[in-house]
């Protein structure tokens, strides 16, 4: 059974903040290698449902504490003699990402050191990816008998599926470096150690000016289109571009356009306008 989380009050290994319509999620075990145990399971499922249900939060941001590591993956000396298993449905299961818990807010993953496994989970199911030059992705999973399937599946959707294919099998033999992922186009911004989240937050401040239920249902669109084909991708966006005709946004934009003015957003994404006959 999920725990009730108190969002205001101290958090197992993770710091949560937001100002300014932006949310900032930090790892907070660098003593751990910012590593995941259970009880953060439960925190991350309380605070992707604050990022999605709380109107004024725009934008999210997640990141490591420190410079060595992003996140480590699961903490296995803090798992108990059945290790991380849950036979349950995936969707009873696994609430790490944003994309796990339906939220359709802008992303970014600022990886500000080593990522391994678990760790992956965040990475793959970003919007957008800032790394430090000194950051690196590996994947372990099978070095410990674990399959390496989820957030491998993600991993085979960003990197090409020879580079995908040669970390999950290699494991912890094979480090994909910042700079070759960027390369490869699984890291959208390289930044120096120091200007990481200089970089991400100026991101999210540009994001903020846009419509967000525009920004999300472009989400909805470009992510649906990695489960469909072609046609079926193209049916879904045209339908999530029509569903935005009737939301006040869509008039409030190019009112905004030719008033040459910053466009006021209505941030309730059932909101409609009225329709002139």
């Amino acid at each position: 059974m999920t725990r009730a989380i108190d969002l205001s009050q101290p958090l197992d290994g993770v710091q949560y903040q937001k100002s300014n319509h932006v949310a900032r999620i930090t790892l907070n075990r660098p003593e751990k290698g910012n590593s995941l145990t259970r009880p953060m399971e439960d925190v991350f499922r309380a605070i992707w449902a604050d990022v999605r249900d709380d109107p004024s939060v725009r934008v999210a941001i997640i990141t490591g504490a420190g410079e060595r590591h992003f996140c480590t993956g699961f903490d296995l000396s803090s798992m108990g003699s059945d290790g991380v298993a849950q036979n349950v449905p995936l969707s009873e299961a696994v609430f790490w990402s944003p994309r796990k818990n339906r939220v359709w807010k802008p992303v970014i993953c600022a990886v500000n050191g080593l990522v391994v496994g678990g760790g992956l989970h965040f990475v793959v199911d970003a919007d957008i990816i800032v790394a430090s030059e000194s950051a690196a992705f590996m994947d372990s999973h099978v070095n410990v008998g674990m399959v390496g399937a989820l957030e491998n599946i993600g991993l085979a959707k960003r990197l090409p599926l020879g580079t995908a294919l040669r970390m999950t099998l290699m494991g912890k033999h094979y480090r994909l470096t910042a700079q070759r992922a960027f390369q490869l186009g699984m890291v959208d911004e390289l930044a120096k150690p120091g200007e990481l989240l200089k970089t991400a937050e100026e991101m999210a401040n540009v994001m903020l000016s846009n419509s967000p239920t525009a920004m999300a249902r472009s989400q909805q669109a470009i992510w649906g289109s990695l489960e469909r084909g072609y046609h079926d991708a193209m049916e879904h966006g045209w339908a999530l571009l029509r569903l935005q005709w009737s939301h006040p946004d869509f008039l409030e934009g190019a009112r905004a356009f030719v008033e040459k003015r910053e466009p006021s957003w209505d941030p309730n994404p059932d909101a409609t306008h009225e329709r002139k006959p």
